[in-house]
């Protein structure tokens, strides 16, 4: 049975290696891309629900902290298991992360290899 994720990240190299590292890893996953929370949750309302949901912090328009407070409000979405993917590894951010309802925060990792692992 094929997964689906959704990485919402306004970094466009970033989206781009995610998705190669998630091909390389596990070619059967689709995911599914959005430059900022906006454009997350109106993939959501068009899309199959994805099985994940990788959200960044800083975006523009709607930021990650937004998308997961309203993702985790909304009956439809609040059961997909959101992970805030973040250049930032403050532990501020993981407690917000985690008080609003992440399932857990992953810090961005520095090459392509280490985003494979």
């Amino acid at each position: 049975m094929e997964k689906k994720f959704l990485l919402a990240d306004d970094d466009g190299d970033d989206r781009q290696l995610f998705c190669e590292a998630l091909q390389a890893v596990e070619p059967t996953v689709i995911c599914y891309c959005a430059a900022n929370g906006l454009e997350a949750l109106d993939i959501l309302s068009k899309k199959e629900k994805p099985d994940l949901i990788f959200l960044d912090i800083n975006m523009p328009a709607m930021n990650g902290w937004q998308c997961l407070k309203t993702i985790k409000e909304t009956e439809s979405y609040r059961h997909i298991p959101v992970l805030m993917y973040s250049t930032s590894a403050h532990q501020r951010d993981i407690e917000i992360a985690l008080d609003l309802g992440a399932l857990c925060f992953f810090t961005k990792p520095h090459n392509f290899n280490e985003l494979k692992n």
